[in-house]
């Protein structure tokens, strides 16, 4: 009934304030806080389990996490410091398998069906693996070993910090039965209160259900939910992940609902977006504005076009439109952000060449690729 596949999902623990407490050792076993200064606006990044035991979470409002613990240590994100150490890695896991699929700077994916060492035990891999980065690092990882991605994914949670669960296939269903059901890929908060009402608040209970009876409540999902809490996942390991967008966000200083000031945050944000897709020579059919409210209420608002983005002078004529489809105006915004998806590369560009070089070829537009 299940795969044969070896998957483990390595999670690094509280990895960027773990390199801080790594690179300052005063600052070990300190509650350690990276984001923006308790007295901004900004918000948790990261925080050392030390603090997190006051209840500090990421993207909970720096003001908020220094109530909660006045003697917290503050710092600044050092991204180029977390994505060095990230590389080596991503380096560490290749080691063991080809088959290594990112999902961020301290997660991965491998499958360890077939792997370098020729060793059949997934679960002694992931403790070697585990092994080799705190020797070489000095940062613990916590491992979930699995036939399939969702589970291997859950059981690296299981046993934080610095510890391995395995989830064997005789194992799995008991396992499922049990969970919570916002434990479940795909089941955010509104996600959560609707199996609620439907009085499903575990893996037992979602597996109740039919498969029509799931999809009439959650649409596609619902045929997901029916056969991961099976065990059924046969999403493959993949290695090249494909940038799905690219955008950009920024905190509001203060509060505003002044149109002048929104325009000019917004065009600051469509001159950084379209530099970071010059940097990386790609472009995008979709733009998507980012707006969240002073009650923490967020939106987006999205646009399809027919001819790529690839600049800021692309992206800010679409602006008005998609401004004007929020509440911009007449409710105060805390946060503002830009993003471009279905993305393209921007060697491969359509354009219509001089009308002489189209004789003898009709009216059919012709592509062109920069190489």
């Amino acid at each position: 009934m299940y795969s044969k596949r070896k998957i483990i999902h390595i999670d690094m623990d509280a990895f960027f304030a773990s390199i801080e407490q790594k690179d300052d050792p005063a600052l070990k076993g300190k509650p350690l806080i990276v984001g923006g200064s308790p007295q901004s606006r900004g918000v948790v990044a990261a925080c050392s389990y030390e603090a997190r035991r006051f209840g500090i979470h990421s993207a909970m409002p720096c003001a908020k996490a220094v109530r909660l613990c006045p003697h917290a240590i503050f710092t600044r994100p050092r991204m180029s410091r977390y994505k060095e150490i990230s590389l080596r890695i991503m380096e560490i896991f290749r080691d063991y398998t080809p088959l290594v699929e990112p999902l961020s700077l301290d997660e991965a994916f491998l499958d360890v069906t077939v792997n370098n060492l020729n060793n059949p035990s997934a679960t002694i891999l992931a403790d070697k693996i585990c092994r080799q980065i705190y020797h070489e690092l000095q940062l613990t990882a916590s491992a979930g070993v699995s036939f399939n991605k969702f589970l291997a994914k859950v059981a690296s949670d299981m046993n934080k910090p610095n510890g391995i669960t395995t989830i064997p296939p005789d194992k799995a269903l008991e396992f499922l039965a049990s969970l919570p059901i916002r434990k479940f890929y795909g089941v955010g908060k509104a996600t959560e209160k609707k199996m609620h009402r439907l009085g499903i608040t575990t893996g037992y209970d979602l597996r109740q259900w039919q498969e029509d009876q799931l999809v009439l409540h959650f649409g596609k999902f619902g045929s997901f939910f029916h056969d991961i809490v099976r065990g059924i996942d046969n999403r493959p390991v993949e290695p090249q992940r494909i940038r799905k967008s690219i955008g950009c966000e920024t905190t509001l200083s203060t509060d505003t609902d002044d149109i002048g000031r929104i325009n000019t945050i917004l065009t600051e944000l469509a001159e950084d977006l379209g530099i970071s897709l010059k940097k990386k020579q790609i472009g995008g059919y979709n733009l998507t504005l980012k707006v969240r409210y002073l009650d923490f209420i967020t939106i987006t608002r999205s646009l399809t076009v027919k001819t790529p983005l690839y600049t800021s002078s692309d992206i800010l004529p679409l602006l008005p439109t998609l401004l004007h489809a929020t509440a911009a105006g007449s409710r105060k915004i805390r946060l503002l952000g830009l993003s471009v998806s279905k993305l393209v590369d921007e060697k491969c560009i359509p354009r219509q060449l001089r009308l002489p070089f189209l004789a003898g070829i009709g009216s059919r537009p012709v592509v062109v690729c920069r190489q």
